[in-house]
């Protein structure tokens, strides 16, 4: 199964978009285990730039970042195989550990929705 490991920084830190040298090796050294490991299937950072596109009803709007209303953004993700959600959150579990020194952080993990999971709602 994927899995998806959403690390989220605080929107107001600066530092959680300027990755200290020490970080940069401790999560090539993370990615390196991953993919000798089979279970690495992607992974990057993201900038605080960007735009958030809500719709309400009918009407569609578009707010550029940074999001002031939000208390954590996605700084970046790894997208993983692992056989179940135990296997998952014990790989966020040890990416948390990547980020030392970073003092409010967290990793939300989610399954990937995989084809056998639409396809009841498919047409055919």
């Amino acid at each position: 199964m994927r899995f998806m490991l959403m690390h989220r920084v605080p929107e107001d830190d600066p530092s959680a978009y300027e990755p200290t040298p020490e970080l940069i090796e401790r999560m090539n050294a993370f990615v390196g285990k991953l993919t000798a490991d089979g279970v690495m299937l992607g992974a990057e950072g993201v900038r605080q730039e960007g735009a958030v596109v809500r719709r309400r009803g009918t009407a569609i709007r578009s707010v550029d970042g940074p999001f002031a209303e939000a208390k954590e953004v996605v700084g970046g993700f790894l997208l993983v195989d692992a056989k179940d959600l135990a296997e998952a959150t014990a790989l966020a579990q040890e990416y948390i550990t990547c980020f030392d020194g970073v003092e409010e952080m967290s990793v939300e993990v989610r399954r990937v929705a995989e084809l056998e999971d639409i396809e009841p709602y498919l047409t055919r």
